[in-house]
């Protein structure tokens, strides 16, 4: 949030911006937290923390081979936990790479029956330098995992990781550290210690603040205890596409003498009093309203417009800049049901700027206008109350206790090395409104969808067919009807699932690196190291004349670079090693990718690596 004012529509970043490391570190770990997210952009945000920073996410979706190394770089280093149920899904088959996905996303309930609705980041930065201090990244967003355009908020703060714990940074660390005790399935190996040893370090950060700021404090709501709000102040400024008459009236009343300003939707401010409203000394939208979903409706769509959420105070000489997830509704601030972030920022008005200045025509007010309530036209009360049933039958069903089973399938033709897998409920579900119900794997799409309404009423397990290996996925899609209405829901969640083979994620490895050249540019990916961007993107590039052993003219042959990594004590040849195995153990008759020529070579180093690790053991 640079210069005098925090809230300059000038003031851009991408989101993948704040991603990436500083210079001279590579990430170490990261935990991130999202009401909903899809597929899609989940699978991209492991490149641009392990391997490169892109343009857009389809720039990064382009590029399978960097997809199925980011994921698998940050797994066991990366956890993004979702709200449950609010996992975006298509009908047609999704990339079988998004199952790579189940040891990074963790689907969790917020405990008071809320919504999970906090969006953040937490990074730990490792120096490439032992002489440097370990740093870290907090950002503190109002955006969620997905390619939602709207317009949105945040606060990136850097710190040093320090010896003494410090005492603003309490509430942080505790919500880091609370959130494996969320999840409603079972956790990936290592989430708990990753969170735990995350939560540690923002413990003991020192941060530095953008200026103008002074000091920062931070608040979780939805674990009990009193939800944080505003403090009163003589002046108060609200963003929030969100609202509520009990929290907008709970809000005037800490304004002051001075009535409040707001900017809000229209559709969420025409459901409000005219008497409330008169409260407020300024009403207005932005100019293209509509937001995207935000754990405030059942299922609003994904559009252009307000989407972030910030609380502006002035108290005495100072302003107070608050951003974070909470809307301005009775579950986010008054009742603590939701599971809230923010993050304050408290400065200087003559510095931070006055609630004029930040909400003016300078600032963040250009992109806004008066609300007019006539030209607001009442929605379908009808379909609101469709939406709120579906969200009911969702919550069911990610809640009730539904489980994947796979078997190797009886056929006759083994050659088809095919596995049935089931969906078995743990105890029959109401669904007591859902007229239809059809679930498959996200990995097959809507063409083999299989109706599971009665069989899991009467708690009956639903037959989803035989399929291959590479199919086999723990995030089912479900598509889910109102009896009354025939509104529709479509949604994926994550099972925990039973008998899953050793050998899928091979399968999929195998599905990737296909043929030589796709070996030799995994290679090279392999080989390049955190902080070294620019060689990961020349990875994935098509070789253009070269058999695999170059990326371009300028390039050094891989025998070179595995010379260096060999020299250099670093486990980039253990890399290599891990994925020779895991080719030969997918191998399915058809033939390998890995070169006679280059098997010969491995062999070389394996050796040499034997002999060099027994040399180390020696000396020890």
């Amino acid at each position: 949030m640079p210069g005098k004012t925090s809230l300059d529509p000038d003031h851009r970043t991408l989101y993948g911006a704040g991603l990436q490391p500083p210079a001279g570190y590579a990430l170490d770990a990261a935990v991130a937290t999202t009401f909903s997210l899809d597929f899609e952009t989940a699978l991209a945000v492991p490149v641009s923390l392990a391997l490169f920073a892109a343009e857009s996410r389809d720039e990064i979706l382009d590029h399978p081979l960097a997809l199925l190394e980011g994921a698998e770089r940050m797994a066991g280093r990366l956890l993004v936990f979702a709200d449950n149920g609010h996992i975006q899904v298509q009908t047609r088959p999704h990339s079988r790479l998004c199952s790579l996905l189940e040891k990074i996303i963790v689907e969790v309930a917020a405990p008071k029956g809320g919504a999970f609705h906090p969006k953040m980041w937490a990074l730990r930065f490792r120096p490439t330098n032992d002489d440097q201090p370990v740093c870290v990244r907090l950002l503190v967003m109002s955006r969620n995992l997905t390619r939602d355009r709207s317009w949105d908020v945040a606060l990136t703060l850097d710190g040093v990781v320090a010896k003494k714990p410090q005492a603003i940074n309490r509430p942080l660390a505790d919500f880091i550290r609370r959130l494996p005790e969320l999840a409603i399935a079972d956790l990936p190996p290592g989430a708990t210690e990753l969170a735990a040893g995350l939560a540690e370090d923002m413990r003991r950060v020192d941060w530095i603040l953008p200026e103008p700021f002074e000091r920062v404090s931070f608040a979780a709501n939805g674990f009990g205890g009193k939800p944080w709000q505003p403090d009163p102040g003589a002046r108060l400024g609200i963003i929030s596409p969100f609202c509520d008459e009990d929290a907008l009236s709970m809000l005037a009343d800490r304004a002051g003498t001075q009535a409040p300003l707001l900017i809000g939707r229209s559709d969420e401010l025409g459901r409000l009093s005219r008497d409330l409203l008169a409260r407020f000394g300024q009403v207005a939208v932005m100019e293209d309203v509509a937001a995207t979903e935000d754990g405030e409706e059942p299922d609003a769509a994904s559009l252009q417009g307000l989407h972030a959420k910030v609380f502006v105070v002035e108290r005495g000489w100072d302003t107070e800049v608050t951003v974070g997830s909470g809307n301005a509704t009775r579950p986010a601030l008054i009742t603590g049901r939701n599971v809230e972030l923010f993050a304050t920022l408290n400065g200087r008005r003559s510095q931070v700027g006055s609630i004029e200045e930040i909400f003016g025509d300078k600032e963040f007010g250009r992109l806004t206008r008066p609300f007019v309530p006539e030209e607001w036209k009442n929605e379908d009360e009808a379909q609101r109350a469709a939406e709120a049933r579906l969200d009911e039958a969702r919550r069911e069903l990610c809640t009730g206790g539904l489980k994947l089973v796979c078997r190797r399938s009886s056929s006759e033709d083994e050659a088809a090395n095919l596995w049935e897998v089931t969906v078995q409920p743990a105890k029959p579900l109401a669904l007591t409104a859902v007229g239809e119900l059809r679930i498959w794997p996200i990995t097959r799409g809507e063409t083999h969808q299989k109706d599971a309404l009665e069989n899991l009423r009467r708690g009956e397990a639903v037959d989803l067919g035989a399929m291959p290996l590479i199919d086999i996925t723990r995030f089912l899609a479900c598509h889910v009807f109102d009896r009354e209405t025939g509104v529709a829901l479509l949604f994926a969640t994550g099972l925990v699932l039973e008998g899953l083979p050793i050998g899928r994620n091979a399968a999929i490895l195998r599905s990737i690196i296909h043929n030589k050249d796709a070996f030799f540019r995994y290679l090279r990916l392999l080989l390049a190291e955190f902080g070294d961007p620019f060689a990961a993107a020349m990875a994935v590039q098509k070789d253009e004349g070269h058999g695999g052993w170059r990326s371009s003219e300028d390039d050094s042959p891989l025998l070179e670079e595995m010379v260096r990594a060999f020299c250099g004590r670093e486990d980039r040849l253990d890399r290599i090693a891990r994925l020779v195995e895991r080719l030969e153990e997918a191998d399915a008759g058809s033939a390998s990718p890995i070169p006679a020529d280059f098997h010969a070579l491995w062999q070389t180093f394996r050796l040499a690596l034997q002999n060099k690790s027994q040399a180390h053991v020696v000396e020890e």
